[in-house]
């Protein structure tokens, strides 16, 4: 699998998954699409359709992770973390492929 979640990314999103009360047959989809500040934008959401022909699919930490073989080309080897301190809080992605990054940490250029 081409992304990698941390034990304290998964539960924060296993978190929602049961505050929302979504099925067990939910995945987290990560993907990227064009826009932000510098070229792509990281895209998280929940999806209840995984089309094994299109997506790479995979279990970590207890999370279905669902990544579309497009994206998996920019986002190979990128790690999903949660940070919490007193200045930020949310996910932190880790992308190797990233030659430019914006200051928010949601958009790249690869």
């Amino acid at each position: 699998m081409s992304v990698k979640i941390t034990a304290s990314a998964a539960r924060e999103f296993k978190k929602v998954i049961v505050e929302q009360q979504m099925p067990d047959t939910i995945a987290l989809r990560v993907g990227v699409k064009g826009g932000g500040c510098s070229g792509f934008e990281y895209q998280l959401e929940f999806d209840n359709t995984v089309n094994e022909d299109a997506d790479l699919l995979v279990e970590m930490h207890g999370v279905r992770v669902a990544v579309d073989k497009k994206s998996a080309l920019f986002l190979d080897g990128t790690e999903i973390d949660f940070h919490e301190s007193l200045d930020k809080r949310g996910f932190v992605f880790s992308n190797p492929n990233a030659t430019k990054s914006c200051g928010c940490g949601s958009s790249f250029s690869a």
